[in-house]
């Protein structure tokens, strides 16, 4: 199980180090972190970024960035890659998200949790996967530096790019989605409030909100489950992604593991 950072602002924060491959051998800890947007930080959140991640990778889109944009860490490099285009309600989690799409969703849960399983579906689009394969050469080009990503929680865009980065360095199909799941406990109390601001300016009390919101704003294994099979129909596996899709070669997935796995 990845293991949760402690900052005063962030929730989702997470060193992928100590992670457990089929073969016994363990993610490097202080290496590979993912997290959720850096614009509310505190001065000793950003001491301690600039510390543990000299590399930040935005996968956010431009106008999620423009409304929100993360607080300037010094000593960090900033590089943006984007995994999609447009602005979301399924992936963006800002106050000041455009209410008409929350009142889309917020008393139709079952047409919420559809909406998200295609958002996931659309992870393995052509698209999608090249922005996944920019950001697996930079994990294997990146010199002697520890890598953070995120996107807005830390949950859609940074989880599939956590799976990904698992599956290429050989952690158990089962760990990753346990892991995967666990955002839900440490985003629990910033759903809780999000929700109840979106209840108020949406102007309803009904149970159905609460679980459309859920739907929304959690991570669902039938989720995770839509993008394994959204990539086994367009790939015929997750290895096959990882040559085809993502471009790596056997000769760079052993790089890959030399960098970011301890020695047995």
């Amino acid at each position: 199980m990845s293991r949760l950072v402690i900052f005063d602002q962030l929730r989702n924060t997470r060193d992928l180090g100590g992670m457990e491959t089929l073969n016994g051998r363990r993610i490097i800890q202080g290496k590979l972190y993912r997290s959720g947007h850096l614009n509310s930080l505190s001065g000793s959140d950003k001491d301690k970024l600039a510390r543990i991640a000299p590399v930040i990778i935005d996968f956010r889109t431009d106008a999620e960035r423009k409304e929100q944009p993360d607080q300037e860490i010094p000593g960090t490099e900033s590089i943006h890659i984007p995994i999609v285009d447009d602005l979301t309600a399924g992936i963006s989690r800002e106050q000041g998200s455009p209410m008409e799409m929350f009142r889309r969703f917020i008393l139709n849960p079952e047409g919420t949790k559809q909406y998200m399983c295609d958002m996931y579906r659309a992870f393995a689009s052509e698209k999608s996967v090249r922005k996944y394969a920019a950001f697996a050469d930079l994990l294997l080009n990146v010199q002697n530096k520890a890598v953070l990503w995120h996107c807005t929680a830390g949950k859609d865009r940074a989880g599939i790019a956590s799976v990904i980065i698992e599956e290429i360095l050989g952690i158990p199909r089962d760990a990753i989605i346990s892991d995967y799941l666990k955002t839900n406990e440490y985003i629990e109390q910033d759903n809780r409030t999000l929700s109840s601001y979106v209840k108020k300016h949406c102007g309803t009390d009904d149970p159905k909100a609460d679980e459309s919101l859920r739907y929304l704003f959690g991570a669902e294994r039938e989720y995770i489950e839509t993008y394994y099979q959204a990539i086994n129909e367009k790939y015929g596996s997750m290895d096959k992604l990882i040559r085809d899709g993502l471009c790596i070669t056997p000769e760079r997935m052993e790089q890959m593991k030399e960098k970011y796995l301890a020695a047995e």
